[in-house]
């Protein structure tokens, strides 16, 4: 883990599209710098799961088939930050996602004396990631991952790991089902984007590049917003 030490805990935010990697380099970030990620889905299972107050509400919303309000996403994050393994930072992946969430989550972190120290969008050429993602396939039998340009069979049609012939594809991992989720982050983040920069925050990372280059990126910009 890195040496750093920080008296506040620092807040970081990672924007990027599906497939931009945030999960991997979330974990790469929390075990060199013990931050914790912090996912909205991830949040409102576990408040549910431990009937805090805030968790109660969230499960009735969920229950009448409604979308759990920024109040109720606010105040599960509130008590998810307070607890002790946060105490260095946490990184939030999937929040806020629209600019009325940052200004909530702005207003939280201002109750104890924080701020967001990052914001970083992992950017991506779209053309090269509708490639990246509908090429994806793995093995039916033991998972190992496969892509129709980058990475295929050694021998045709032959898991190399485990000799299945049997493979499988997500079935939104075609070419029209990403290009459509990646002009939905686009327009739902664009204001994200603008926001982040106006308040001096926004760091930008090519996130087409190997992971390790981006990692060292990442940690860069760790570095410098926990000081």
């Amino acid at each position: 883990m890195d040496a750093a030490v920080t008296t506040t805990p620092a807040v970081l935010i990672l924007l990027g599209p599906p497939g931009a990697g945030k999960g991997t380099q979330a974990r790469m970030l929390e075990e060199k710098f013990g931050l914790v990620q912090l996912s909205t889905g991830d949040l409102l299972r576990e408040a549910v799961a431990a009937g805090t107050e805030a968790g109660k509400a969230a499960k009735a919303v969920m229950e009448a088939g409604e979308l759990v309000s920024d109040d109720i996403v606010i105040a599960i994050l509130r008590d998810r930050m307070a607890q002790p393994d946060c105490a260095r930072g946490v990184i939030l992946d999937g929040f806020p996602r629209t600019t009325v969430q940052a200004e909530a989550l702005d207003a939280l972190l201002a109750e104890n004396g924080q701020k967001i120290n990052a914001a970083v969008s992992l950017e991506v050429q779209d053309s090269e990631m509708v490639t990246r993602i509908s090429g994806r396939y793995s093995c039916a039998k033991c998972g190992e991952g496969y892509h129709d340009t980058f990475k295929k069979p050694e021998r045709e049609g032959v898991c190399d790991k485990c000799g299945g012939t049997e493979f499988k594809r997500r079935a939104d991992d075609n070419a029209e089902t990403v290009a459509s989720r990646l002009a939905a982050y686009h327009e739902q983040t664009a204001p994200l984007i603008d926001y982040y920069e106006g308040k001096g925050v926004l760091k930008r990372i090519d996130a087409m590049g190997e992971i390790d280059e981006i990692a060292r990126n990442l940690e860069t910009i760790v570095k410098g917003a926990m000081g």
